[in-house]
This record gives C-alpha cells, sequence and structure tokens, in this order.
C-alpha cells in the first residue's frame, strides 16, 4: 500500500504510525516543511515543500490565518503534482489539517482515502474562550467572529475526510455533530516502559545540585511558561507552599515564549510578569528551592518525572499535554486543575487530585498535603499508571487501534462528502 503523510513538522502526531507502517513494508512517503531536502527516515521517504508566495498585504485580519493555509494548501499541492508526475499514488493519505496542506489533495488524487487528524474546533462559546476574565481578549466583542472564521479551515477540510482521528474525547467533542460521526478517538499513545518508575533516577538542576528520589521534589511543565497552562497560578501558589515545605525544590520547565492564548505584552514574558508579582513575597532562602530549567531533552524530562513526589498539571478547557500522561504512566502523584480534559483521566482522589484552576491557596494546601502523606502519593501514583497503562500504553493498545484505523480507511469507498 502506499501511503502519503502531511504534516509540516512531521513526523508530529505521527511518529509511531509512519515507522509501524513503513516497518510493515508499506511504501510510505512524507510531505513537509520541516526539511529543505530528500530525506530518509524510520524507512519513509521525507519530502520538502516550499511555501511560494507571501501573505497579501491588504488581507482582512480575520482572514489572514484561512490566508496562511491557502498558501500553504497551494504549495503543498505543487509538490503533491510533482509526487503525481513521477508515479506515485496513495491508496492512502493521512493528515493533520490544522496548517491546511490537505485542502486542495483531493483535487491531485481523487481516488485516495484521506484520513484527518481532528485536533480542536475553534468554538465562540467553548469553555476555553473567556475562561480566565484576567486576560481577556484584546478583541473583546469581535474574538467570537474571528473565531468563526479561523474554523473556515475545519469547514474546508471536512469534506475531503473519508475517516477522522482525534487522541481524546474532549477534542473530538469539540467539533459539531456532524464531524463526530466519522472521528475515532484514539490517543497517540504512551510508551510506558519508557515512562515509567525509575527509584534510581536523578535530575541534574545545575553544577551544584543534583536531585533525587531522596529529596523532596515538586514539578511543573509547560511548553512555554504561559496562563493557558496555569502558569500564573502556579507561581501565585508558591510563596504558601515554600513556607510550608521548607525542604522542597520546585522544577519548572518550560521556554519563555507564547504558545496558546494572549501573548505577553511587547517586549516581555510571561515567565518574568509572574516572578516579578511573586518575588518579594517569598525570601531570598525560600526563593533559592525555586528552578527554572527551561526546556530540556527528553530523556532528562522522563528522569525529573522519576523524581517528582508531585507533578502539578493546569490548564484550561483546551488540548491535554502529553506531559500529563507522561507522569502519570510514570506514577508520579498528580495534582491537576479541575478542568473537562482533565476529568477525562484524572478521577478525583483515585488517579490524582484536583482543584480549581483558579484556587492557589487549595494548590498550595493540596500539593503540601500529598508532599506530607507518602501513601496517598505511592496510591494515586500506582492508580494513575494502571490507567495509563491499561488505556493508553503504545505497543499494546493505542498502536494496534491506530493500524486498524488505517486498515478500515484502506478499504473504504474514497471520495469523501460534497461540500
Amino acid at each position: 500500500m502506499n501511503i502519503l503523510f502531511i504534516h509540516q513538522n512531521f513526523p508530529g502526531q505521527y511518529k509511531n504510525l509512519a515507522a509501524a507502517l513503513a516497518a510493515q513494508g508499506h511504501r510510505c512517503v512524507a510531505l513537509t516543511l520541516r526539511v529543505k531536502k530528500p530525506t530518509k527516515w524510520q524507512g519513509v521517504d521525507v519530502l520538502p515543500y516550499t511555501i511560494k508566495r507571501k501573505q497579501g498585504g491588504g488581507t482582512h485580519p480575520w482572514l489572514m490565518d484561512l490566508d496562511t493555509k491557502v498558501i500553504r494548501a497551494e504549495s503543498c499541492m505543487i509538490a503533491a503534482m510533482d509526487l503525481k508526475e513521477r508515479g506515485f499514488s496513495p491508496d492512502v493519505i493521512v493528515a493533520h489539517p490544522g496548517w491546511g496542506e490537505a485542502m486542495f489533495l483531493r483535487d491531485v488524487w481523487p481516488k485516495a482515502r484521506i484520513g484527518l487528524y481532528y485536533e480542536l474546533f475553534y468554538q465562540p462559546s467553548a469553555d476555553d474562550v473567556g475562561f480566565d476574565p484576567e486576560f481577556p481578549n484584546p478583541a473583546g466583542a469581535f474574538d467570537p467572529l474571528r473565531l468563526r472564521l479561523k474554523n473556515l479551515n475545519n469547514a474546508l477540510h471536512y469534506p475531503l475526510g473519508d475517516m477522522g482521528i482525534s487522541p481524546t474525547h474532549f477534542q473530538a467533542g469539540t467539533y459539531p455533530k456532524k464531524y463526530q460521526d466519522r472521528i475515532s478517538v484514539i490517543h497517540d499513545g504512551i510508551d510506558t516502559e519508557q515512562a515509567a518508575p525509575n527509584p534510581e533516577a536523578t535530575f541534574k538542576v545545575s553544577e551544584s545540585l543534583t536531585l533525587s528520589c531522596a529529596d523532596e521534589v515538586v514539578t511543573f511543565v509547560n511548553r512555554n511558561l504561559e496562563p493557558y497552562r496555569g502558569y500564573h497560578v502556579f507561581m501565585r501558589s508558591l510563596p504558601k507552599l515554600l513556607v510550608e515545605r521548607p525542604k522542597a525544590h520546585i522544577v519548572i520547565v518550560g521556554g519563555d515564549g507564547h504558545s496558546y492564548g494572549t501573548a505577553a505584552p511587547e517586549g516581555q514574558t510571561w515567565k518574568q510578569i509572574f516572578i516579578d508579582e511573586v518575588r518579594g513575597q517569598i525570601s531570598d532562602l525560600d526563593w533559592a528551592r525555586v528552578h527554572f530549567v527551561g526546556k530540556v531533552p527528553y530523556d532528562n524530562f522522563l528522569n525529573l518525572l522519576q523524581i517528582a513526589r508531585v507533578h502539578v498539571y493546569l490548564t484550561y478547557p483546551f488540548v491535554l499535554s502529553w506531559s500529563l500522561l507522561e507522569a502519570m504512566s510514570i506514577g508520579a502523584a498528580i495534582v491537576a486543575s479541575d478542568t473537562a480534559p482533565v476529568r477525562e483521566v484524572i478521577d478525583h482522589d483515585r488517579t490524582g487530585r484536583l482543584v480549581d484552576f483558579f484556587d492557589q491557596e487549595g494548590l498550595a494546601s493540596e500539593i503540601a498535603d500529598l508532599l506530607n502523606d507518602e501513601r496517598a502519593r505511592h496510591a494515586l501514583g500506582a492508580n494513575a499508571r494502571n490507567l495509563i497503562v491499561r488505556n493508553f500504553d503504545l505497543k499494546t493498545k493505542c498502536l494496534p487501534m491506530q493500524l486498524d484505523w488505517i486498515n478500515q480507511l484502506a478499504e473504504m469507498e474514497p471520495g469523501g462528502t460534497e461540500i
């Protein structure tokens, strides 16, 4: 079978699926912006496509998102037409439509079966829109209109897809009912053999400090430190937590950039804004136990989770982070926000503890309580790992389901639906 993957950051969510299909003997090709010249990855022929035009200067601000996606779709289509001229005809196309790339591929290969990765549908009335009144969108009353237009990309892709896949029920549930009947909920998968407990793990914070399971470690992880993932709430919990737990080390992973929601004021970072807010409430001695380690290599990241006595995860009602599932797989005791995506995996007092997203005092108390209760930590961590192994394990659960999804897709009559 010929399989074409489309993802601007390939392999992205297809890291395990693409490699497994290539290992089965299928001819796998990927089109991506990530490489500059053809290369081979895990048996997959990875080919570049290049952006062919610049964004129009007179585009209405609400249409800039669609304009960018149409530009990428055109560029990807040109690369696809070149592939077709060279004799490649995919039986199956697997694409993440989030950047628009797959928009015109049905026009290139009308008989291909197309499977789309449904990550999130933007809803003007969604729980994350206006969830945190401290950070109102500068667009104000116009923001629902902007979000409605942002979904034009989703609307244009929907008729192209024969089947869809979404990693969580929360994410699948953001789509309109007419989308949901073709979406299979299958997570990308967690390697529970790699993300596993290790009592011998250590994490080097600095030249003078290496932490281990013998230390009282609290971890907090974001791709970038920002309000959408509760960084501000966590920071505001620290003055109380550091006083109540005088031996605790707080290790914070994340970059200074911006991933989701409102960007920090120009010339500033959310990281520094909330450091400045709480620093005067924390003594120098206590502040020495707060460690910002930036972004870390994956193996070091797992080592950090393996030494964590408590791992904190906060998020708006939005896409669930892999880091939470990895921490659960490792058997960490979790304190997390009581928000919809989190409740899909955290059952209060069984697989973790839930607190109101905005309750910084309650967050500090819950963390301190778990740090003081070894039996509860072990029980919560064991239950969390069992849940991940049972429902999210890459090798025994998710990857077999993904491969079955591909086989079902390949057996369908191609064509999608009419607009």
